[in-house]
């Protein structure tokens, strides 16, 4: 299968990029060491080519109506200027896709994996009435530009300012939109623009000080934050009540919102509401290693005892390089906690459960 490649290909490669297959796509593994470009996130700003995710402007009053449907979140917090994080699900409350919505003058952006494009575009479009239209913005670039130093060192070399950008809340400027987002646990921000103009943005960034990160990074990166990776910790069998996504679903309309007074009718909300009045069987939950090894997805972990103890399972695991230890999210039942063991080859390691995330800010924050 041929690859597709991002507007930043030929950078990755100028920088000695190890590149690999992902969803589709050609991008950068490393550029030599995932523990150094992990560390400069954390200690100064790193650099990602993020733009094989899937971009898609929806505007009009059409569009408004087919979030509403199909989006769990509170769509009321899209507004210009604003995004919001959530979900879309399927009829069983299953999770399709997570997602950020952009509020802008007129409709909305809305950001979806890249693994997820087809089974998106294709949930979009069949719940979509005819006055909704949905635009592919293949033609945009991504990049995030991540860690403590991030927004200065932007602010140094765009003509647009977002020192003071709120999180969560994005700018837009011709063709550019800058919105203070990411998938580290730190601050920065995450730019989308026209490919045409997006090595030129990199080498100035690079030029300024930005250390280019690839996936291998980002994956250790968002684990210490305690964020989920589609595909491992839910899917299209897993609910947000199942995932720590609760927070994340609008069960009642926002304060101040021009909505009729009843609860939002999103698709799959009847089967979440049964699931929360009887309370999901499993949960997803950390896992801190407390022995030797490094934990990955698959990895059993036993809970309750000796006897009578209820099987859990890794869904993402790695060694956590601002921690120096092994750390995980792993589904179990739901009311366990503290003391547990991971099965790693063939030996059970003592290990403990607790509530992620691990890192925020580069520092610890787990018990």
């Amino acid at each position: 299968m041929t690859l597709a490649r991002t507007a930043l290909y030929e950078e990755h490669l100028a920088a000695g990029a190890r590149m690999t297959g992902f969803a589709g796509w050609s991008m950068p593994l490393n550029y030599g060491s995932q523990i150094a470009e992990h560390h400069a996130v954390r200690r100064a700003a790193g650099l990602f080519d993020v733009s094989h995710m899937t971009i898609i402007d929806i505007p009009g009053a059409g569009g408004e109506a087919l979030l509403r449907r199909v989006f769990a979140g509170n769509l009321a917090r899209a507004m210009p200027g604003k995004a919001v994080y959530g979900v879309l699900l399927n009829a069983d409350a299953g999770v399709i896709d997570d997602v950020i919505v952009y509020g802008r003058e007129g409709g909305f952006r809305l950001i979806a994996n890249a693994a997820t494009r087809d089974r998106v575009w294709r949930w979009l479009g069949a719940h979509a009435q005819p006055d909704a239209v949905l635009r592919a913005r293949d033609d945009l670039a991504m990049i995030a530009v991540q860690g403590p130093t991030a927004r200065a060192l932007f602010a140094e070399v765009a003509d647009l300012d977002a020192t003071r950008l709120a999180p969560f809340s994005a700018l837009e400027r011709a063709e550019w939109m800058v919105g203070r987002t990411g998938y580290t646990g730190e601050d920065g921000v995450e730019v989308l623009l026209p490919g045409r103009e997006a090595a030129d943005l990199w080498r100035r960034l690079v030029a300024a000080g930005a250390s280019p990160a690839g996936l291998a990074a980002r994956d250790t990166l968002r684990l210490e934050a305690g964020l989920n990776l589609y595909g491992l910790d839910m899917d299209e069998h897993t609910t947000p009540l199942e995932a720590n996504l609760a927070w994340t679903v609008a069960w009642a309309f926002g304060a101040g919102e021009k909505a009729p007074a009843h609860a939002p009718d999103f698709v799959g909300r009847d089967a979440l509401a049964r699931q929360r009045a009887a309370k999901p069987n499993e949960v997803l939950r950390g896992v801190v290693l407390e022995g030797k090894g490094v934990m990955r997805r698959g990895n059993a972990v036993t809970t309750g005892g000796a006897e009578g103890s209820t099987p859990g399972i890794v869904t993402s695991g790695t060694f956590s390089p601002t921690l120096g230890y092994s750390i995980g999210l792993a589904r179990v039942p739901r009311g366990v906690a503290g003391a547990c063991s991971v099965r790693l080859r063939g030996g059970d390691v003592p290990a403990r459960i607790i509530k992620p995330p691990f890192v925020r800010h580069g520092k610890r924050v787990h018990e």
